[in-house]
């Protein structure tokens, strides 16, 4: 396992113009090291490689949603009765932007 050193983590910081303390340095070792830890539990799962990659955790059914399709549309001039301002067939709204 790769070690993540508080020189590691300073020669960063500086590229990155971060200015740290150091117990903000201790810190970030110390949840680096529990992050690596992690990942080597992870990697000794036995047949990852044959595992599909996944995009999201949970299957989600998607069955359930109808073809779309326009149904009886509602004709431009009912929804235009509707409006307050029509000009040239469409709805006229305010000036949002000054």
């Amino acid at each position: 396992m790769t070690k993540i050193t508080k020189a590691v983590l300073k020669k960063a910081a500086s590229n990155l113009l971060f200015d740290m303390t150091d117990e903000q340095y201790e810190v970030l070792t110390s949840e680096f090291d529990i992050l690596l830890c992690q990942m080597d539990l992870i990697g000794k799962i036995p047949d990852l490689d044959n595992v599909a990659p996944m995009t999201f955790p949970y299957d989600t059914k998607t069955d359930y949603l109808r073809d779309d399709v326009a149904l009886n549309p509602t004709p431009t001039k009912e929804i235009l009765k509707n409006a307050t301002y029509v000009e040239d067939n469409q709805i006229k709204v305010p000036k949002v932007i000054g």
